[in-house]
């Protein structure tokens, strides 16, 4: 059976019809999770990929969690600062990882330019973030794990001080750990284990993981490598690889 099958859609900008390439479900499960949810694949299809659909006639991207309708200002805000610009190219076959690459990028300016919730972007920035690991490019994962990390705690200010979102406070945790900013990860790593209105077990359990694996690092004297990205990565298929 073929990886891909072809779903058609409609764009919300311009609203022009046409066919982007998704991923089977039965091809989506993951050989490995990293602590921060990066999955990896054994068919040579990574539905990581497949996650942003582009309309070829404006160039508008986004994903399936972004906004479902746009309103007019929006649409001329994004055909004035992009969509006028776009030369017309069709993202809707198979995938490489420069085609995976400049779809999320494309993503995220349509996000920002219409104004896009927080949380949105906090997923197209993680996205890129895992696609620069999987080119072992240190440097650019970093700095957009940096940016995910801000975006993930304006929505933790916006709403997840009220909801206790034990996810989204272990993601910020993670993600500064893998940035080096030991201090701050253990700060969150510890709220979550010790918040006794968090009833989330997976999370504790990785939280508690994480924090004893610091507090491990330190003691064995290796302080400024210890946050590096390719650190400490452990499976857990229990964690859910949703971004």
């Amino acid at each position: 059976m073929e990886p891909l099958y072809q779903s058609k859609m409609q764009c919300i900008c311009c609203e022009a019809v046409y066919t982007t390439s998704r991923v089977r479900p039965s091809f989506k499960r993951a050989t490995k999770t990293d602590t921060d949810f990066c999955g990896y694949y054994k068919a040579d299809v990574n539905p990581d990929y497949y996650v942003v659909r582009v309309c070829p006639n404006c160039g508008y991207a986004s994903t399936e969690n972004g906004m479902e309708r746009l309103n007019d200002h929006q649409k001329k805000q994004y055909l004035d600062t992009i969509g006028s610009r776009w030369q017309k190219q069709d993202y809707g076959g198979r995938r490489s990882g420069q085609d995976a690459l400049a779809c999320y990028k494309l993503a995220l300016l349509s996000a920002q330019t219409i104004g896009e919730k927080d949380r949105v972007v906090a997923g197209i920035l993680h996205h890129i973030a895992w696609l620069y690991r999987y080119e072992s490019n240190q440097n650019e994962e970093k700095r957009f794990l940096r940016f995910a990390l801000q975006a993930y705690i304006r929505v933790y200010e916006a709403e997840g001080v009220e909801l206790n979102n034990a996810k989204l406070m272990y993601l910020m945790g993670e993600l500064n750990r893998r940035i080096g900013e030991l201090n701050e990860a253990v700060r969150w790593f510890s709220r979550i284990v010790n918040d006794k209105k968090i009833m989330d077990a997976a999370m504790i359990r990785a939280s508690r993981e994480q924090w004893q694996f610091i507090r491990e690092e330190m003691e064995a004297g290796r302080s400024g490598s210890s946050g590096s990205a390719n650190l400490g990565e452990r499976d857990d298929p229990t964690i859910s690889t949703s971004a």
